[in-house]
């Protein structure tokens, strides 16, 4: 900031004469000639620093970074009645001064010296403010006033008045982060400067003299004061009607309150796309106005955001609540007990909803409690029920609410129409989403865990944990490479290790803690029984699997080489092992999942493409059409009848596909699975792996979320059936690969008699 110099008495009151009296101008000229002035390139090469900002494949925006929110307008596509506005209250005669509007600066000289030159009215135009704004402080003293002055007379000699409004209207800071007057549109209202109302526009130009007092956001009720007193000028200026005065002053005005910042809960996404643009371009990648855009689908993300959340708060809410998040004790002086509890709330940020509040007061009635913005709220009713236990006198010392708890409380409409409080609290579980494209591996949504601000670990692409069951396909697929197939019979009974020393102390049981007898193997994925598909890697040969799993992208260094293989005691992360399912959803290619972004600079030139996705090529397969498509039908049996049955009866689609999981003692729940051209993959666990509890599945967990999702994705598309590839033949009842089916007499061309094949 420069510090403008100290004038001699004297010159002090040369100087003051100067700027009262236009008369005074030529006498002022050497003493401001004498002011040492910074240089005014800042301001003559105008350079505004323009956030990254990252968009989904649909052009909204999902994510911005850098300091200043701010999106430039060239002069010429500012409208008219934008500038009018702010000409009209800010510098009226701004086309008619050299920098200093003497008219005006009078009427602020006779206040100054009415309180004894304090400088409390600066008069100052709109060229005064870019230097102030530029070079100096808001200190209202004469020193500062004098280079603000000479400031402006250099800026108006080095550029055009179109030039200073047009730095004026994209530098001035409007609130809420937001820097010029097309940021703040988009802030307060969501549009673009020229789809503003006049009540709109009025209600902007009036934020430059006191953005914290007339934000709207902050101070609705100033805000509209100001806004009228634009109008006023307006009309008095005759820059507008009486009419559109008085439509302007009746109208609604619906101000975002959300800050109009980034949409689609994306933030995972975002901090991908910003690691790439930073790796790239350093920190120009924040002040030079790039862009980058992802594959992300907005709607589509939005709903995986929404599914995340509302089933791990439902999660949470069924297993109880857990107690306070801290306690502080309440000083009784009334000031010392404000900043106790505002020392304990700042520590703890709105997450989602999710308002931190000190409790004053509980009974198991009513609660009352402190908020951080100093307001008391009182919580009684329905707004009780979840932390009920918390409020009873038996409850134990970490579980009872008492005055001093730090808890958190959340907001919800009634159906009364008002605005209700409730006790809740921040789920501890972790969850994560993603959904790729099955033909291109294309990231469509992902969401990486609860909420960003809480855990910036991505588990989409970081967190490796236990498949559980839904690795049983895979297994099942490398069964039908060795000549089995769904209607092969297979015991469901208990295994006998005793003859081999590696499993001596092991034995697998199916979830129910029954046994089936004989089952076919498409009983047993759809129903997913653990045994048999022990039984089954045991006949197939633990290294034959392991080599076949690496088809579909899985690391086999992250899985054990020995059968608990077959129930999914390996890691993977939900990326991979939406890969992984992708095969099997495009009939036998590998595609690799991959966020691609486009980076561009301001002026739209493009500074990097990741790769574009191509038509799906024989060297990319990986299986066997028929392979494929068997899998396929015995993954839709889970969808309809099995373990994942919601899905189709939730749905109302006979087209999908996908795997429960869940691994021992409920570590995690899964839930894997496509239908139409989507693959999407959702888990749930805790990151320091305990059990979710004894009756949680990956049906109740994650399949809720991929249900949820899939419910917009799928809204538009068709139901689509497979056609069965060339070499399948049925047998028996079900599917089987041509060469292992023995043709019986006098059956038609394309079936095969019932093969007889039984796994011991």
């Amino acid at each position: 900031m420069y510090q403008p110099f100290l004038l001699r008495p004297t010159a002090r009151a040369a100087v003051f004469a100067a700027l009262l009296l236009p008369a005074a101008v030529p006498a002022s000229a050497g003493i401001l000639d004498e002011v040492p002035l910074p240089d005014i390139s800042a301001v003559t090469d105008y350079r505004p620093k323009i956030p990254l900002r990252v968009y989904s494949a649909d052009k909204v925006l999902i994510g911005e970074f850098g300091t200043e929110r701010r999106d430039f307008v060239p002069i010429a596509k500012i409208p008219p009645l934008m500038k009018a506005a702010v000409l009209s209250i800010e510098d009226a005669r701004f086309y008619e001064h050299s920098g200093i509007d003497w008219i005006r600066a009078l009427g602020a000289a006779k206040a100054n010296l009415a309180s004894l030159g304090s400088f409390r009215q600066g008069g100052s135009t709109i060229t005064m403010q870019v230097a102030r704004n530029f070079f100096l402080s808001r200190d209202k003293t004469l020193p500062r006033k004098l280079t603000e002055v000479a400031l402006a007379y250099k800026i108006e000699q080095a550029l055009s008045k179109d030039q200073i409004l047009e730095v004026y209207m994209n530098q001035i800071y409007l609130g809420q982060r937001s820097y010029g007057f097309a940021s703040a549109a988009r802030t307060y209202f969501g549009k673009p400067l020229e789809n503003l109302s006049l009540a709109e526009t009025a209600m902007l130009a009036g934020l430059p003299q006191n953005p914290s007092r007339h934000n709207p956001v902050a101070n609705p009720e100033r805000a509209q004061e100001r806004q009228r007193v634009v109008l006023k000028r307006m009309l008095a200026l005759g820059k507008i009607t009486e009419a559109q005065y008085q439509r302007a002053l009746a109208e609604p005005l619906r101000v975002r309150r959300d800050g109009g910042g980034p949409g689609a809960g994306a933030e995972y996404v975002a901090e991908l796309a910003r690691q790439a643009a930073h790796a790239r371009f350093g920190q120009a990648a924040y002040e030079h106005g790039y862009t980058v855009t992802t594959s992300i689908n907005a709607a589509e993300q939005t709903a995986a955001y929404e599914a995340v959340r509302r089933n791990a708060i439902a999660y949470d809410r069924r297993h109880g609540y857990r107690g306070p998040e801290a306690h502080i004790t309440l000083p009784k002086a009334e000031e010392e007990r404000e900043e106790a509890i505002n020392e304990a709330l700042h520590k703890r940020p709105v997450v989602g909803g999710f308002t931190p509040a000190v409790v004053l007061a509980a009974s198991p009635k009513r609660v009352r409690v402190a908020t951080r913005d100093g307001e008391t709220i009182e919580i009684k009713a329905g707004g009780l029920a979840f932390a009920a236990p918390a409020l009873l006198p038996s409850a134990k010392a970490g579980l009872k609410l008492a005055p001093g708890a730090v808890v958190r409380i959340a907001q919800s409409n009634r159906t009364s129409g008002k605005d209700s409080w409730a006790i809740t609290q921040l789920p501890q579980v972790a969850s994560a989403f993603v959904a790729i494209e099955a033909q291109t591996g294309l990231v469509r949504a992902m969401v990486g865990g609860f909420d960003y601000q809480l855990q910036k670990l991505n588990h989409v692409t970081q967190a490796w944990r236990q498949p559980g069951s839904s690795i049983k396909p895979f297994v099942y697929s490398a069964a039908l490479e060795r000549g089995f197939f769904p209607g092969t019979t297979i015991l469901d009974e208990p295994l006998d290790f005793s003859d081999e020393k590696a499993y001596a102390n092991w034995s697998p049981r199916n979830d129910d803690g029954t046994f089936e007898g004989p089952v076919t193997i498409r009983h047993a994925l759809t129903h997913s029984r653990n045994v048999p598909t022990v039984r089954m890697l045991r006949a197939l040969d633990v290294d034959y699997a392991r080599g076949h799993l690496e088809r579909f992208g899985f690391d086999m260094a992250r899985h054990p080489g020995n059968l608990t293989l077959a129930l999914g005691t390996g890691a993977v992360t939900p990326l991979q092992l939406a890969g992984a399912y992708a095969v099997l959803a495009n009939g036998g290619y590998r595609v690799e999942p991959s966020l691609t972004m486009t980076i561009q600079d301001r002026n739209g030139k493009v500074l990097f493409e990741s790769g574009k996705p191509r038509p799906l090529q024989e060297g990319a397969r990986v299986l066997d059409p028929r392979n494929a498509f068997i899998l396929d039908s015995m993954l839709r049996d889970v969808a309809r009848f099995g373990t994942g049955a919601q899905a189709s009866r939730l749905l109302g689609r006979a087209d999908l596909a996908g795997k429960t999981g869940t691994t021992s003692n409920a570590i995690d729940g899964w839930f894997a699975g496509y239908g139409g051209n989507v693959v999407a993959v959702a888990w749930m666990g805790y990151d320091e792996p305990r059990s979710l509890g004894t009756h949680e599945f990956g049906s109740t967990l994650a399949l809720p979320v991929w249900v949820d999702y899939m419910r917009v994705a799928l809204a538009k598309t068709p139901q689509r059936e497979r056609t069965p590839p060339e070499g399948v033949v049925r047998a028996g009842g079900d599917w089987v690969y041509a060469e292992f089916a023995e043709p019986a007499p006098g059956v038609a061309q394309g079936t095969a008699a019932p093969v007889a094949q039984q796994l011991p």
